[in-house]
């Protein structure tokens, strides 16, 4: 059986339209499926719309969480709802069109665990939301050592047992895209062209994909803690080498009261470095902290069969 996880959040003017596409496209794959839909805390009519769905179609099922936890969280929640032998996640906007699944299908039945929709272009958005997206998959994958695959998003399908591998992961701040490569098993990727949204507004504005990429780096590297590390060294070797410079200066050749100017960017420098240093270590010590507190991912709410 397949199942198709949709995590939705305030998607009341696409939904109708996604069901009739993704419905037309799976009724024609050689395998029973169940559609998981996601409602991750929606305040417009998402529900309502989804309620309607269950009852009319034995193959849905809404999990309605509690409220708000992010996209990341309504996924892992759809994952461990999921009973599916290979599942397939998909967003609900339309951006990523439903007919590419029997592609993701046939890889799996190649015998691939993982394999991952790769987006060829993406119509739609702006050209500085393609460019960040560009650096960020660039940066991440060298200061990683995981294969983090770029221009990759969550619309993949996964087998039955890279599914049980990413539900005995229990992190509480969750890169679903650094997970879905770091356990590893064989992985291919498909490529499509991502389509404008159908209908609505995206909810990833950047201040969100600021905190996702913080989310994604702190996750899976340590390298901003090294560089720290060696920037700190550095600076303190450099201030060394002056403090010498200095010293011999002044034995032999004296020194007047001046340096105002340069005393005063050399200690705001110095202290900018250090805020921003540690302000990294207070990224990792939150998220140390969010661990430690051993927290549920989610909440649910109610779960609507027909």
């Amino acid at each position: 059986m397949l199942s198709v996880i949709i995590p939705a959040y305030n998607e009341e003017e696409v939904l109708e339209e996604f069901y009739g596409r993704i419905t037309s496209a799976l009724d024609k794959i050689d395998m029973p499926y169940e559609l998981v839909f996601v409602n991750d805390g929606s305040r417009d009519r998402t529900l309502p719309i989804l309620e309607d769905i269950c009852r009319q179609d034995e193959r849905a099922v809404v999990i309605d969480l509690s409220r708000n936890f992010g996209k990341e969280i309504a996924v892992s929640a759809g994952i461990d709802f999921a009973k599916g032998d290979a599942v397939v996640i998909i967003d609900a906007d339309l951006q990523d069109p439903p007919e590419l699944i029997p592609d993701l299908i046939a890889q799996w039945r190649n015998g691939y665990d993982n394999v991952y929709a790769r987006r060829t272009s993406r119509d739609g958005e702006s050209v500085l939301k393609k460019l960040t997206s560009y650096l960020f998959y660039r940066v991440i994958g060298r200061m990683t050592n995981i294969d983090i695959p770029a221009d990759t998003g969550d619309f993949r399908l996964l087998s039955r047992r890279a599914v049980d591998a990413l539900k005995q992961l229990p992190e509480r701040n969750r890169f679903m895209k650094g997970l879905y490569s770091w356990i590893g098993y064989p992985s291919i990727a498909v490529e499509y062209r991502r389509d404008p949204r159908h209908a609505g507004q995206t909810k990833w504005n950047y201040w969100k994909l600021w905190n996702f990429a913080l989310e994604g780096i702190t996750s899976f590297t340590e390298v901003p803690l090294k560089l720290a590390s060696y920037i700190g060294g550095f600076i303190a070797f450099a201030a060394f080498c002056f403090g010498i410079y200095i010293i011999v200066d002044t034995l032999f050749y004296g020194n007047e009261v001046k340096g105002y100017p340069s005393l005063i960017v050399t200690v705001l420098f110095l202290g900018g470095i250090q805020l921003i240093f540690i302000g990294i270590l207070g990224e990792y010590l939150g998220r140390a902290f969010a661990e430690a507190k051993q927290r549920p991912l989610y909440f649910v709410n109610k779960v609507v069969k027909k």
